[in-house]
């Protein structure tokens, strides 16, 4: 190939070209915008710069923090003043100023030079609020409840399979306290807690917009607690607090009439909270949770995550949350213990985008099924006209049977939505704390408006599905000429965001329990798409809590039952519980964040003993191995990749994960005894697995030649032929898949990094095969749980969307270098194969914007890139013959020459215009 590159080395001719501008902007501490509630005394600062320029790179920066706006405005920062540091350092600068106080408001911002000579103007200010940082913070605020469940109820950890101690519900409270302000406001921040979840309101209007608040957790361990800003909201004179209970995953009633996946117990609702009133005199006053506060049953009869949730409308107390309401007939709160509380440090469960019904449908029982068109985790919103006592009952689900009529054989039932009727004209009802994954709702008792209605029926004005997920922010985005894989996003967008709440969970339904594999294995594809760093910390914290004396992490965090069909089996998998030794290395080379490591170092280790303890000559077999591979029998446990290939695998790649992380960490002889036992590992593996002859790993499966590929067991001189092998095996089955759960992330990675993207291309872009194309030909609009989307399973499920990785880092080419750090040196490396002849891909890295968009015609290929300030890419271009190659806009770019074929060039920050044309 003829190649033609331009450059421009004398590059500082064109500056005048450019405006002489660096810009700071998106200032974060702990990955958000001016977060409230931080519990750490030194937390991580971060800032993105932008620039018209390229090449542009930070060389120094001040950092001023203050207690005061104005002193920041006079460019004083006396809680702390970097002064000049030179540094490119712009992600996770550790704070290391004055000791911060708990509940004050720090506000800061940040200049910077670059490497041309220019200094930024200041940053528009930030701001960062101190949470409670010890117990005393909480000025004598204690844990009040309505009821208080037995000891000998209590079963924090209960087994499968077990009778029930005790069958009854429970009642779901409210709480209530008023109080008078009597000065001037100059800041009110609530510290709440409610478990399993809480809804406050002040003033009779609510507070925040979260829903299922606070995010659940490993509840003998800890609870979090939210901090809201209730300034606006709080009025001088008198003022109401009111405060609803739900169970959560802290309290799952024994009903027998309603579904349940397990029965944990910790105890019954409860509540705690600190108001915090800070006035203009520079006095303060607090009000907080304690035997003063008055309580009663809620209009909400019966809650479960699993299996509902009931609401009875003439159980209302009109005005109970707000000022002047009699509640001289409540009962004073009850006083109860409750656990360690930490501040919820992830962004919160909201309510996002809804659908109305596509369609309504009568049934043959005389009810009616809405077809909301998405697959998604969600509420409802119900309205409705009816009499009095009226009840209507709602049943959500996935699927529907041939008569039209919903079935939960696939999710658990039975599980639905009551709603009973005040009669007092249009009602509307959403649930407050229940959550569930459908397609489809059933409607008994009540008939759609305008529907003939002879029995006098409710009438439903409107019925929408409300989506709720986690509020990470979007950071991708991805689309493609090929109709399929936009489609495929889409498929994997939608589990990833109906499973992400305050746990990854498997499905939003069924389970929703925190599988530990989907962390380390859909991790890329989750931190392509959304900045859900902070929720990865709080899954390393649930795998700390939940982790036994013995350093076994188990297979689900924060771990609520213990599942003993098959014994241990889905207790020790290696392949789930790793996820306690990758993750917090995969949250340093995505983000940088070392903190992470430092914390969870101790956690990591114990692990890696444990898994020493159980290993049969360097050889791990417990668990489920590939789980949902594709083998002549229904999907479970591994089927074609024998017990111990999966597991020793991933043995052998946390061995190397903990030598890397404990050389970082400066723990030398840490470092050299697990780069010891790493060489005997691999040294096992071999002997027990590869054939000498064929190159064949164990069966010869896809799972199994490709992770020894990826985990680096197999020997340098005969990878080639171990790829050649897998490619085969694809290609012979007619270019379909077999592996599962763990084995398919590491056949697109090994593929991939073999320049073979064109088998990943031709594996998933078809449809009569079992994979994505097959679950979309079947309709479904989420990911389910296996690759054949059968009937019998889940329908929303997050476990095998690895391809979206590839969509970002294969089609879109978006990578790192190998040893760079959260994007800090950019590999853009397009896959233009099979049918495609485009793509438009971006990531918003720690750093800024990676963007790609690429066009293929006959006779031209044209790439559009944009490289963040303060990053460098290595830009490499497909194999194509007698074709030249320039750039539009004449920038510095420096020859790399080629590699692997492919001619590549080195790029510093901008926007760049690449053109190959034919000759």
């Amino acid at each position: 190939m003829s190649r033609f590159l331009i450059f421009s080395w004398l590059y500082l001719l064109s500056i005048p070209l450019y405006a002489q501008d660096i810009k700071v902007v998106d200032l974060t501490c702990g990955y958000r915008n001016n977060p409230a509630g931080i519990d750490i005394p030194n937390p991580n600062l971060s800032w993105k710069l932008q620039s018209s320029k390229h090449n542009v790179m930070q060389v120094a920066y001040q950092i001023l923090v203050s207690e005061n706006p104005s002193n920041l405005k006079k460019n004083k920062g006396e809680v702390w003043d970097t002064k000049k540091v030179n540094s490119g350092q712009s992600i996770q600068v550790i704070y290391k100023g004055t000791k911060l106080q708990s509940t004050k408001t720090y506000y800061w911002k940040v200049h910077v030079w670059d490497n041309y000579g220019n200094e930024s103007e200041w940053s528009s200010t930030a701001y960062w609020q101190m949470g409670l940082l010890n117990t005393a913070d909480w000025k004598g605020a204690k844990w009040i409840a309505y009821e208080k469940l037995t000891d000998s109820n209590i079963n924090t950890l209960p087994t499968d399979g077990k009778k029930d101690k005790y069958n009854g519900n429970n009642t779901l409270p409210m709480f209530r306290k008023g109080f008078t302000v009597t000065k001037t406001i100059k800041k009110a921040t609530a510290f709440i807690s409610g478990l399993g979840h809480f809804e406050m309101s002040l003033n009779g209007l609510k507070v925040g917009d979260d829903f299922l608040a606070p995010g659940w957790t490993k509840y003998d361990k800890e609870a979090l607690y939210i901090t809201y800003d209730l300034t606006k909201q709080l009025k001088k004179g008198e003022n109401a607090i009111g405060v609803m209970l739900g169970n959560g995953f802290y309290y799952i009633p024994p009903v027998k009439e309603r579904y349940r996946k397990l029965k944990v117990a910790y105890g019954y609702p409860k509540m705690i909270c600190r108001l915090l009133i800070e006035y203009s005199d520079g006095t303060s006053a607090n009000i907080v949770s304690n035997q003063t506060w008055k309580t009663t049953p809620s209009p909400i009869t019966f809650s479960s995550i699993y299996g509902g949730e009931d609401y009875n409308a003439n159980l209302e107390q009109k005005g109970w949350n707000s000022v002047g309401f009699n509640d001289a007939k409540w009962k004073s709160a009850l006083l109860v213990n409750g656990p360690k509380l930490n501040a919820q440090m992830e962004e919160p469960v909201k309510v996002f985008e809804y659908t109305s019904a596509l369609k309504t449908t009568p049934v043959p029982n005389g009810e009616w099924v809405y077809d909301m068109r998405q697959n998604s985790s969600a509420i409802i919103e119900l309205k409705v006209r009816g009499k009095k006592g009226d009840t209507v009952r709602i049943t959500p689900a996935e699927l529907i049977k041939e008569d039209g009529s919903v079935t939960q054989k696939n999710m658990g039932g039975p599980s639905y939505f009551t709603y009973i009727l005040k009669g007092e004209g249009v009602e509307t009802w959403r649930p407050k704390f229940f959550y569930t994954g459908f397609r489809y709702l059933q409607v008994k008792g009540a008939i759609p408006s305008g529907k003939e209605n002879a029995s006098n029926k409710v009438i439903i004005e409107n019925l929408k599905a409300l989506h709720i997920r986690n509020a990470a922010e979007q950071v991708g985005k991805f689309s493609s000429s090929n109709e399929l894989f936009n489609k495929t996003f889409s498929l994997i967008d939608w589990a990833i965001k109906s499973n992400m709440v305050s746990v990854f969970t498997d499905c939003p339904h069924r389970e929703k329990l925190g599988w530990l594999e989907e962390l380390h294995l859909m991790g890329s594809s989750v931190r392509y798409n959304y900045n859900a760093a902070p929720l990865f910390k709080k899954a390393l914290q649930d795998m700390k809590n939940s982790q036994l004396a013995s350093g076994l992490i188990p297979e689900i965090s924060p771990e609520y039952v213990k599942f003993e069909w098959g014994g241990d089996m889905f207790r020790d998998s290696p392949e789930w519980g790793s996820s306690g030794v990758l993750m917090p290395w995969y949250l340093y080379q995505w983000y940088g964040d070392k903190q992470a490591m430092l914390n969870y170092y101790p956690m990591m280790q114990q692990y890696i003993n444990y898994l020493g303890t159980k290993a049969n000559g360097n050889i791990l077999s417990q668990g489920l191995g590939d789980w949902y591979d594709l083998g002549p029998k229904p999907p479970g446990v591994s089927q074609l990749t024998p017990m111990g290939v999966t597991g020793t695998a991933i043995y052998y790649y946390d061995l190397n994960i903990m030598e890397k992380t404990a050389t970082l960490l400066g723990k030398k002889a840490d470092a050299m005894t697990y780069a010891k036992l790493a060489i005997e590992v691999r040294k096992s593996f071999n002997n027990k697995f590869v054939d000498a002859k064929t190159k064949q790993y164990a069966t010869g499966s896809q799972a199994a030649n490709a992770m020894a590929v990826y985990m680096g067991l197999v020997e340098e001189k005969d990878k080639i032929a171990v790829i050649e092998n897998l490619v085969k095996d694809i290609r012979d089955r007619k270019n379909s898949l077999t592996a599962g759960d763990i084995g398919y992330r590491y056949v697109l990675r090994v593929l991939e990094d073999a320049g073979k993207s064109d088998v990943i291309f031709d594996m998933n872009s078809r449809s009569d095969v079992p994979g994505y194309g097959m679950q979309l030909a079947k309709g479904a609009t989420a990911l389910t749980e296996s690759w054949a989307a059968l009937p019998s399973v889940s329908n929303n499920h997050f476990m095998l969307g690895h391809l979206m990785e590839w969509l970002y880092s294969g089609l879109g080419g978006i990578r790192q270098e190998e040893n760079s750090i959260a994007f800090k040196h950019i590999k853009i490396e397009p896959e233009v194969v099979g049918d495609l002849t485009s793509a438009d891909v971006s990531y918003n890295s720690p750093y800024g914007n990676i963007s790609t968009k690429w066009t293929k015609t006959d006779k031209n290929f044209t790439l559009e890139i944009n490289i963040p300030v303060n990053t460098k890419a290595t830009v490499y271009f497909p194999v194509l013959p007698n074709y030249d190659l320039s750039e539009e806009y004449n920038s510095l770019v420096k020859d790399g020459g080629t590699e692997n074929g492919k001619t590549k060039v080195a790029v510093g920050s901008g926007y760049y215009k690449f053109n190959l044309k034919h000759q």
